[in-house]
């Protein structure tokens, strides 16, 4: 064994299996707490104004309500998170760290996706109201 590592089995594992058990007990007390937002029945006769997508597709709604095409750019950047892992010049890792320095246009890459889609779901959330016009939620 090399010095200064620690095998990962059973050590690292158990640690994820004790979290994996607690995030699903969690959710499962949440989800019996706080039940699903659904509303009743579609009719078409009465359709709400506006009509929102599920929260995680609320950034994507947003996104092609400035341009239809604009689903081509959701799309290449799916591609490019996908691709993020083999990106040319990345040095390779002795040992895993977090934001570590050979990584640094991988995390900030990431990083600058994450906060746009949260800034996309927060505005088609919070910001967008009758006929999908900006409104102040206050």
């Amino acid at each position: 064994m090399t010095r200064g590592y620690l095998k990962s089995s059973p050590y690292f594992f158990r640690i994820i299996k004790i979290a994996w058990l607690l995030a699903t007990i969690l959710l499962l007390v949440l989800a019996a707490l706080w039940p699903a937002p659904l509303q009743e029945p579609a009719d078409l006769a009465r359709v709400p104004n506006p009509v929102k997508s599920a929260w995680f597709l609320l950034w994507i709604q947003e996104v092609v309500s400035y341009s239809k095409y604009l689903i081509y750019a959701v799309l290449a950047v799916a591609l490019g998170m996908i691709l993020l892992p083999w990106l040319p010049g990345q040095q390779k890792s002795d040992q895993a760290s977090w934001l570590g320095t050979g990584h640094l246009r991988i995390a900030v890459a990431s990083l600058v996706t994450f906060a746009a889609v949260l800034l996309l779901t927060v505005i088609a959330g919070y910001f967008r109201g009758e006929n999908w016009a900006f409104v102040l939620p206050f």
